[in-house]
């Protein structure tokens, strides 16, 4: 009978060898295990002599496949960083429709490297692939990942693996992506527009101030023969006159303000501050609290529904939420389950979650079905989504326009200012003159 040595932890992070007689790599994987360990690394004894010279070896534990990608990642720019949440979701969409089919997962991967385009997520998934083949599971591969791969990604799939049903999690985690990066896009195209006329204003404004607005100055100096101009019209001169004679001096302001409020972000009165803004201010705030409350219900609920304890699934919905305020109300939720209590009584304290939604979980609650409940939460509110972005994207247009209009109405307004002073004095003069 063959014998296989093995590298595996404890529960508290301590390495552990040995040697197993057994009959084949997979039985030594079930007996580490079943000793209450994690195996890291498991090969047979005889092929670990035959390839211990060869340097082209593929390696079999998570620490040789992790030391191969840093060496990648250093050779080769642009291999290390973040692959972009629709890359990552059409390759789960992939990996599911391939394992639901009945490919091997192992299998599955090997072929989703070989087509995969992005070098970053290409030489990520050839790790998982080595880990696997290496005794790890498929969570213990993606944990290694924590940039790309999140808690709510690893867990679920954790869950999918212990239940036997890794093929259902990774259609309902294809789907919760797909359906987020749904969200987020509408989200996006919806705010291109005010943005882009925001721009349009601020050059319109550039150009008026640097060039058009100097040359009325030289106009109105002999104009008005020594009287003062109006006072709005000295308002905007002075204005024009500070960023042309000081762009520099401006323009580092601006950077200064900009750098002030990233670093008051970092900060948690700031954050909180800002998140609370985000959900309260007007137009967009509504957008923002719809979209904050899909997330939570549809990821609370689909943790829990893929076999993620409850107070694990709530731990991992405070950390994505992506909101310091629906992040806090979570926590509360998290405090009352551990006690025993509900969770609508922290929903209803946090002021952001609306009786409709507060209404439903407690029904879900008491009928035993809050994950189903949950996403059908989601996926109302998914709709309400849709028409608040509308409903936004409606008001933003004529808000936009006006503000545009104001701004260069204003300017022209006080250019015309000394002609109209000067067309009165004209007028005056000539009654003058009549008159004697």
């Amino acid at each position: 009978m063959p014998k296989y040595s093995y590298v595996a932890m404890d529960s508290r992070g301590k390495e552990t060898k040995g040697t197993l007689e057994v009959a084949s790599q997979n039985e030594a994987i079930t007996r580490v295990k079943e000793m209450g360990y994690f195996p890291t690394k498991i090969v047979e004894v005889d092929k670990t002599k035959e390839k211990g010279d060869k340097k082209g070896a593929k390696p079999t534990a998570k620490g040789g496949a992790k030391k191969g990608a840093k060496g990648i990642q250093i050779k080769i720019p642009g291999f290390s960083g973040r692959v972009k949440s629709k890359v990552l979701t059409t390759f789960t969409r992939q990996l599911a429709t391939l394992v639901d089919a009945g490919l091997p997962l192992l299998r599955g991967l090997r072929v989703l490297e070989k087509q995969e385009k992005n070098p970053t997520l290409k030489n990520i998934i050839g790790e998982l692939a080595l880990s696997i083949e290496g005794g790890s599971t498929f969570s213990e591969g993606l944990a290694q990942h924590p940039k790309i791969f999140n808690r709510l990604y690893v867990n679920m799939v954790k869950a999918g693996e212990l239940g036997g049903v890794l093929e259902v999690v990774l259609n309902r985690l294809s789907e919760f992506m797909e359906k987020a990066q749904k969200i987020k896009g509408k989200v996006i195209a919806a705010m291109f527009y005010p943005v882009a006329v925001l721009v349009v204003a601020v050059v319109i404004m550039a150009v008026l101030m640097v060039y058009v607005i100097p040359q009325f100055k030289s106009v109105f100096e002999g104009m008005l023969n020594g009287e003062q101009l109006p006072a709005f019209t000295r308002l905007v001169l002075g204005i024009s006159d500070a960023v042309k004679d000081h762009f520099l001096i401006v323009a580092a302001g601006l950077i200064v303000v900009g750098i002030c409020f990233m670093f008051a972000l970092k900060t948690t009165l700031g954050r909180r501050i800002f998140d609370k803004f985000k959900l309260k201010m007007p137009v967009v705030g509504p957008v923002v609290t719809k979209v904050a409350i899909s997330r939570f219900t549809r990821t609370l609920g689909t943790l829990v529904s893929s076999g993620v304890p409850i107070l694990q699934a709530l731990m991992i919905v405070k950390e994505t939420s992506g909101n310091v305020i629906v992040g806090s109300a979570v926590a509360a939720i998290h405090e009352s389950v551990k006690e025993g209590e509900t969770i609508t009584a922290p929903l209803e304290a946090s002021n952001v979650f609306p009786p409709m939604v507060i209404s439903m979980v407690d029904v879900g609650e008491q009928t035993g079905a809050l994950p189903e409940m949950l996403l059908k939460i989601a996926d109302n509110y998914d709709e309400e989504v849709d028409n608040a972005v509308a409903a936004m994207t409606s008001l933003l247009e004529p808000i936009m326009i006006v503000f545009l209009a104001v701004v260069v109405g204003s300017i022209v307004i006080a250019m015309f200012l000394p002609l109209i002073a000067l067309m009165n004095g004209i007028d005056s003069t000539d009654k003058k003159g009549s008159g004697d």
